[in-house]
């Protein structure tokens, strides 16, 4: 009997150690699977963290039908035989954003250009409310600062001047303003060599009141100056006016304005007066939005006058808690000046103010 039991157990030892063996085999396996799967999806965890491409590297054929909706890393670049061709995920991905906005951290739209308007003068004019005045309209992007491209920095290439420039879309305008250009001899050249279709735009006001307010700016910074009146003559008693002072040089507007008619036609000129941007802002501005060829977005409705300052300040924007006005250093009040020395300097502008109101059609009434 005893001999019957063993003669049968003795077979089966073999197939109870084949499905261990079996088993054995099968949960290592499973668990080999299991840790394979664990550590793609770690790596996927970790792309998606680090704004990484979803990929996997060397997926074995089984782990590509497990995963088959991840696409395969792309190689560091295409050889010469074998060009890359976009995979089907990267064409369905937006297209990157770029940056136009103001604000930051807002999408960026649009591309930087080259300007095609200039606001070129003149200093202590009203440049500075012009282009505040003129980046309320929607179709006009302006560069905030002066880049003196023209006149200092020239040398660097319109790449260099391209780069300080806004975004812009196809629809609107690039400006921007840098006064001292309408004096500068190489200016008008330089920027008929970038586009002979550029609009300027020349903010022109009294001369004699636009050389009292330069002066009064330079003596805000450097309080030991000279007199307005000891700049301004070389023998007052002989009525010798001094040209090379700067803040007088300015003012010789039909001297400037031949430099600019041998590369620009007159039509593509604009200019603005100081005085009646102070007594009609939307007046003037309509009119430089006419020259633009923008509608006239910028109204009455924008504007109110600033008894402090003495001009017309910007109304308050929905987004914003307080008016935009111009800063501390524009409204200064001018220092006083002897009246024969006022009356001595309009008898020198006189000639040339006839004639800069001959060339451009338009009386400014300055004497």
């Amino acid at each position: 009997m005893a001999y019957r039991v063993l003669g049968r157990a003795g077979p089966a030892q073999p197939r109870r150690a084949r499905r261990l063996l079996f088993a054995f085999t099968l949960s290592l396996s499973c668990t080999y699977l299991c840790y394979s799967f664990l550590c793609c999806c770690d790596d996927l965890g970790r792309s998606r963290l680090l704004g990484a491409p979803r990929c996997l590297r060397g997926t074995s054929a089984s782990g590509q039908k497990l995963l088959s909706k991840s696409r395969p890393c792309d190689p560091p670049g295409p050889t010469p035989s074998e060009p890359s061709a976009p995979s089907a995920l990267a064409a369905a991905a937006p297209a990157p954003r770029v940056s136009g906005s103001n604000h930051s951290g807002s999408p960026k739209v649009g591309t930087k250009r080259l300007p095609q308007a200039l606001i070129v003068g003149v200093k202590k004019g009203g440049t500075r409310a012009v282009l505040e005045f003129i980046r309320v309209h929607p179709d006009v992007r302006a560069l905030g600062t002066e880049p003196h491209f023209f006149d200092r920095n020239y040398g660097r290439g319109l790449d260099w001047y391209r780069s300080l420039m806004p975004r812009t879309l196809e629809t609107q305008i690039t400006l921007e303003k840098t006064p001292s250009y309408f004096v500068t001899q190489e200016a008008p050249r330089r920027i008929f060599n970038m586009s002979r279709d550029t609009k300027l735009i020349v903010v022109v006001r009294n001369p004699v009141t636009r050389a009292i307010s330069d002066y009064t700016q330079t003596l805000s910074k450097k309080p030991d100056i000279p007199t307005f009146e000891g700049l301004s003559f070389r023998n007052r008693t002989l009525g010798l006016v001094d040209v090379s002072w700067n803040a007088i040089r300015i003012g010789m507007y039909a001297l400037h304005l031949e430099s600019w008619l041998q590369y620009f036609p007159l039509a593509q000129i604009h200019f603005v007066s100081g005085e009646r941007l102070i007594t009609d802002p939307a007046g003037e501005m309509g009119r430089i939005q006419d020259f633009l060829g923008i509608k006239r977005f910028i109204t009455d409705k924008h504007f109110y006058f600033n008894k402090t300052k003495g001009f017309p300040c910007l109304k308050k924007p929905e987004s914003s808690l307080l008016p935009r006005c111009l800063g501390k250093s524009k409204g200064r009040t001018h220092v006083q000046i002897d009246p024969e020395v006022i009356d001595q300097l309009r008898e020198f502008y006189r000639p040339y103010n006839i004639k800069f109101y001959e060339t451009v059609g338009q009386d400014f009434r300055w004497e």
